[in-house]
């Protein structure tokens, strides 16, 4: 049986760090207000035109089909997204008058996967959104806000992992870990 709907393309997954912890300790009224208003911010700042295939919690499973993706366009996107969840959270907090506790990981993988209909929703399968899922849990990073780049996506870009700033994380098995204050220096790299 050969599926006709089997595309490359990238998968992108922000996902927010101490969620857990942030639902236990907020009345939920108030939780569902700040989660709301800070997935609405990355879907706004998503300026590269990714499609949404899910929202789950405190995350997004954001797609794009792409036969040669951009890590500029990308990065840039990354950086957009971030800067609107960080100035999104102090204003929340200020409003609010409440200590808001959360930080953002983004993940960013590339390969091969296909999208199917069930009713009115469409889902994303394939062995790259099952990997993109693990690598949010990658026991890698060493502090709460970061971007993930996978091995193959890094390869789809042809960007060689040694080109980053030695205090960029280099994981040979999953890919580079680039911390807040990295991320502008990795754009202009």
């Amino acid at each position: 049986m050969k599926n006709t709907t089997i595309k490359e393309g990238i998968i992108l997954i922000p996902d927010f760090s101490g969620f857990t912890e942030f639902v236990y300790n907020t009345k939920i009224y108030t939780g569902e207000y700040i989660v709301k208003e800070l997935l609405t911010e990355l879907i706004i700042s998503n300026n590269q035109n990714f499609n949404i295939s899910e929202i789950e919690g405190d995350a997004i499973l954001f797609y794009k089909y792409s036969k040669k993706p951009s890590y500029e366009k990308t990065m840039e996107n990354l950086r957009n997204m971030l800067r609107a969840f960080e100035n999104k959270v102090i204003l929340l907090s200020k409003s609010l008058n409440i200590k808001i506790d959360l930080s953002l990981k983004l993940i960013v993988h590339y390969g091969e996967f296909s999208k199917y209909q069930i009713k009115k929703f469409s889902k994303l399968y394939g062995a790259t959104i099952v990997e993109a899922h693990q690598l949010l849990k990658n026991g890698f990073a060493e502090r709460p806000s970061y971007i993930l780049l996978s091995n193959s996506f890094l390869k789809s870009v042809k960007k060689p992992i040694e080109s980053f700033a030695k205090n960029t994380q280099i994981h040979p098995e999953i890919g580079a870990i680039l911390y807040r204050e990295e991320v502008s220096l990795a754009v202009n790299n």
